[in-house]
């Protein structure tokens, strides 16, 4: 394949490529939106990754990422620290706190537990997060994985770990969501919608 552009901005593709949610082409197309607005979006995006790159750094408790060690939600006061909600990657941790839904206290695994991806249970923070439940203080952990095979393997594995520290586990809720027509809706949240029915 012919190079369109010199060897600066082909690098600078290439990697923009390798970022979840972008390929070649979107990156191609978000590169010369940058290198046209380069006063106004590159010199800043390229001072903020340096900036990002110097002072970014995984949160010792939790597994968050942040500017502090420990983070801005470990340190808060205002959060409830008898509760810790348990998550797979830092991206639902955030999801959580955009929605407002949790005032407690996270735990980032790091991934799920994955026999054909070879991710065992040393591979993911879960001694860290049995470290830190048999601390005491902590009295619930959510168990917010996702609701694949492996999401609820690992949630398995981790309440197994947790039953000899008698802390009350729960997990997320699964099903109908808010909005959503019975219709447009695949089998298995159907069923499981089913399943968790309650009293109304």
């Amino acid at each position: 394949m012919k190079r369109q552009a010199g060897p600066e901005i082909e690098r600078l593709i290439q990697l923009l490529a390798k970022v979840p949610g972008l390929g070649p082409r979107s990156a191609r197309r978000a590169v010369l939106h940058l290198v046209k607005n380069r006063d106004k979006l590159l010199g800043p995006l390229t001072l903020a990754l340096k900036d990002a790159h110097e002072k970014v750094s995984e949160c010792s408790v939790c597994g968050n990422v942040d500017t502090l060690d420990p983070c801005t939600i470990c340190i808060d006061v205002r959060r409830d620290k008898t509760t810790l909600c348990v998550v797979e990657e830092v991206g639902d941790l955030w999801a959580l706190e955009r929605a407002g839904a949790w005032n407690g206290q996270y735990h980032v695994l790091g991934g799920t537990l994955s026999a054909l991806g070879g991710i065992r249970p040393e591979d993911l923070d879960i001694d860290r997060l049995v470290s830190r439940v048999a601390e005491g203080q902590i009295k619930e952990v959510v168990l917010a994985n996702n609701a694949t095979v492996e999401g609820q393997t690992t949630a398995h594995y981790i309440t197994e770990r947790l039953k000899k520290l008698g802390v009350a586990t729960s997990r997320l809720a699964h099903g109908v969501p808010v909005g959503g027509e019975l219709d447009y809706l695949d089998e298995g949240t159907l069923t499981q919608a089913m399943r968790a029915r309650r009293p109304f």
